[in-house]
């Protein structure tokens, strides 16, 4: 199996990231996150938000599919697994997706996940 340079940095950020973390608090305010990933070695783009378990991304494809995800948290501590179905345009209009959220001490998390059009991914957001 061979794995690319992105897989090998998310994974790395990810790990360290959970030697430095902290149990996950109850959320009033959004978490919003943007990501960047690749699949079929085109460059992918989103923008997200988490409020109360749900969440909702807005995302930009390879050969401009864009389109909107619904997402569904599970608050574990330390980390948040989700997945999620969207709508895009193109070929290919029903996408799902899931991944993992990392909570760290501070206000900045981080996350890496797949998605069936915009391939994997790895994300950053703040907590408020």
């Amino acid at each position: 199996m061979k794995f690319s340079t992105l897989s090998i940095a998310l994974a790395s950020i990810a790990g360290a990231s959970l030697m430095t973390a902290t149990s996950a608090q109850a959320q009033l305010l959004p978490e919003p996150w943007v990501s960047i990933g690749t699949k079929d070695s085109a460059v992918s783009y989103s923008v997200g938000v988490k409020i109360f378990d749900l969440g909702a991304e807005f995302g930009s494809g390879a050969q401009g599919a864009t389109g909107v995800d619904a997402l569904k948290f599970f608050s574990l501590p330390f980390v948040s697994p989700y997945v999620g179905v969207g709508y895009y345009s193109g070929r290919e209009s029903i996408a799902y997706s899931g991944g993992v959220k990392f909570y760290p001490s501070g206000n900045i998390f981080y996350g890496a996940g797949y998605h069936s059009i915009r391939g994997i991914n790895g994300q950053v957001g703040v907590r408020f």
